[in-house]
């Protein structure tokens, strides 16, 4: 018999870093006394010339320095919600000279990479990092959220007959605020609170051309349950 495996329906911590990394197109490097802004504007993400590595098995030679250095990544909701700040990534470790912005390589010997994020915080090893490839739809997250956003509103609403547990009375309005391969999460707001509704898809998507057809086999449930319970959830006048 095949062994019983739970469907899977949220990114691991791993792959949040990763993802993270892929997608930033900023970071802060504090090194040396020093804090930099590094910007990327490129399809690499801030981090892509920075490679991890791991600490050398022998003692570096004596007299030989070692500057250590932190990396610090925001992930940033891109829907013009409350509270856009989704997680921070922290990694820190060791760089054999100072750290030039202008490198077009910068090797760090691994020292830690903790993920802070709503449900608390997570350590993440070099070999997860190293094993996990980032979300297919990390870089294009942001376009395709803003996209459901403007374009259908109404699809939204109908979402909202299948968040469990269900929405409370008073409830502003939602948002789509996170999209990755196993769902998408709607922020719901209340006059004086909010509270994130995860949405899983039906399995993992793994190209991006795949998100539509998973996103409207939400819909299509969320009709059904429409149907059967008599209507839409209706917004307050803003």
């Amino acid at each position: 018999m095949r062994p019983f495996r739970t469907r899977v329906t949220q990114p691991t911590a791993a792959e949040r870093v990763r993802s993270i990394l892929a997608a930033a197109h900023s970071m802060t490097v504090v090194s040396d006394g020093t804090r930099t802004e590094v910007h990327r504007l490129d399809d690499t993400g801030a981090a892509g010339n920075v490679h991890l590595h791991s600490p050398p098995e022998t003692a570096p030679p004596p007299g030989e320095r070692r500057i250590p250095v932190r990396l610090e990544l925001t992930d940033i909701a891109p829907t013009p919600v409350r509270d856009r700040l989704r997680a921070r990534v922290t990694l820190t470790g060791l760089l054999a000279e100072p750290y030039d912005k202008d490198a077009h390589s910068t090797c760090m010997e691994f020292g830690q990479a903790v993920l802070e994020d709503s449900g608390g915080r997570s350590f993440v090893t070099l070999d997860e990092l190293q094993e996990t490839p980032p979300d297919p739809l990390a870089v294009c997250e942001a376009s395709m959220l803003t996209h459901f956003l403007d374009g259908h509103a109404e699809e939204v609403r109908h979402l909202l007959r299948i968040v469990r547990p269900r929405p409370e009375q008073g409830m502003l309005r939602a948002v789509p605020v996170a999209l990755d391969r196993y769902g998408l999460t709607l922020r719901l707001e209340y006059p004086h609170s909010d509270r994130d509704a995860r949405l899983p898809f039906q399995a993992p998507v793994n190209h991006p051309d795949q998100v539509g057809s998973r996103i409207q086999a939400l819909v299509a449930t969320a009709r059904r349950a429409s149907h059967s319970d008599g209507g839409l959830l209706t917004f307050p006048d803003r």
